[in-house]
């Protein structure tokens, strides 16, 4: 007689279960948005969390790297002060959001809204078997905001998005849709305001509309011992620009997953990452892009600083449709290791159906160059000085491409703050 034994569960996959079952009664939701919640949760309980025998997870073994789960919503903190000064801000804490009010041709939403109503299912589609964001963060999120942005309108200040965590756990959904012609700066950010561990859901959903001119930064800056799961997903309209900038400075353990599809022809992305990585942190960026149609154009560039015993992971994934003619695609993913017991994987792929393409990817692992170094300290600058220096100047040529003073200027303070503490 063959049997097969059931896999254990483990204490993490038993604390989302029971965060789940401790909070089903104030989930909003009508029956439907219930029975979806549900049938996330038993897939969790019936696959567990994935190992690195899970493809798209082969450099981040979540089922052993995470070890607990807080059971509490944490501290009710308010908004912290914007990344940008003068940014109008939209904040969502301990996964509650503040109330809102519309602004000429911008509609806010609270999420909570469109689960109490049902309206919500339409949006909480996962990935496939792999998507384990989608799945923990549409059983548990309870509230985030619904942004529509009319067509032509032109935001004057950047709006921030923030999701403030004081400890406990946190989840939350912004779905956003930008008109046609429409252009603006936003700022998803992610802050914790406490020293108590925390593990945190987010997912942004971009609609941006034909013709549209975006920026849209993600600044992750949780705690140290914070577990932060992230993920956006990206249609792109016809001759639509979307600037998409990823920082990541935080957290113990990180995924934050980027999902495009270029739908629209003619439209370009231009994506650009800094991942800061100290301490025993663990940080995951995997990307999927894919041209569906002639015509358009992407970049994507990673700068990775690894300090200490950090790990890190990039994966990017370009698919090229056979329809998809004339598509430009490069990427690049470049790393400093300054540490012997840092590490870091990077996994470029291209996946190219069409025969008229420009594709290429690459990726580099360097150590600080000795003879900069040397340049520096014979002009009277002392080591720890010179390598911060080196190492601004590896990050700052990406974020100088934003071409927004301010927002470089608030994007290097932070990094700059990060450096002077783990360089």
């Amino acid at each position: 007689m063959n049997m097969q034994s059931k896999r254990p569960i483990t204490a993490a996959e038993q604390g989302l279960v029971d965060s789940f079952v401790n909070r089903l009664g104030s989930l909003p939701g009508d029956q439907t948005i219930t029975e979806i919640r549900d049938g996330y949760i038993e897939d969790i309980k019936r696959d567990g969390l994935p190992t690195r025998r899970i493809e798209a997870w082969h450099y981040t073994d979540l089922r052993s790297l995470l070890k607990t789960v807080p059971q509490d919503t944490g501290d009710t903190a308010g908004p912290v002060e914007p990344l940008v000064a003068g940014s109008n801000v939209l904040a969502v804490a301990a996964g509650q959001a503040d109330d809102a009010v519309a602004a000429d041709g911008i509609q806010i939403s609270q999420y909570r809204d469109a689960l109490s109503d049902g309206s919500a299912r339409s949006r909480m589609a996962v990935h496939g078997a792999d998507d384990v964001i989608g799945r923990l963060n549409g059983a548990l999120t309870r509230d985030g905001f619904a942004l529509d942005i009319a067509d032509g309108v032109s935001l004057e200040k950047p709006l921030e998005i923030q999701m403030v965590q004081g400890g406990g756990q946190g989840h939350a959904r912004f779905p956003v849709t930008i008109g046609a012609g429409a252009k603006g700066t936003f700022v998803e950010r992610h802050v914790s305001v406490s020293d108590d561990s925390a593990l945190v859901s987010s997912i942004t959903d971009l609609k941006v509309g034909d013709n549209a001119e975006i920026v849209w930064v993600i600044a992750q800056e949780r705690g140290l011992q914070d577990t932060h799961f992230g993920q956006i997903n990206i249609e792109l309209g016809a001759g639509a620009t979307l600037t998409l900038f990823v920082a990541n400075s935080g957290g113990e353990l990180v995924r934050q997953e980027i999902h495009i599809r270029a739908r629209g022809e003619g439209s370009e992305l231009i994506l650009r990452g800094v991942n800061l990585l100290g301490g025993q942190s663990h940080t995951d960026v995997t990307m999927t892009l894919d041209h569906l149609v002639p015509n358009c154009v992407s970049t994507e560039t990673f700068r990775n600083v690894v300090f200490d015993r950090a790990r890190g992971v990039f994966q990017g994934q370009i698919r090229v449709a056979q329809i998809a003619q004339k598509t430009d695609a490069q990427m690049a993913c470049n790393t400093l290791l300054l540490s012997d017991d840092g590490e870091f994987s990077s996994k470029p792929e291209l996946e190219i159906f069409a025969d008229d393409v420009q594709c290429a990817h690459g990726a580099t692992v360097a150590d600080i160059d000795e003879n900069h170094l040397f340049y520096l300290k014979s002009r009277g600058i002392g080591d720890k000085k010179a390598r911060a220096m080196l190492v601004n100047a590896f990050i700052a040529e990406i974020v100088e491409e934003l071409e927004d003073e301010a927002l470089i200027e608030a994007l290097e303070a932070r990094f700059e703050e990060w450096l002077d503490h783990h360089g």
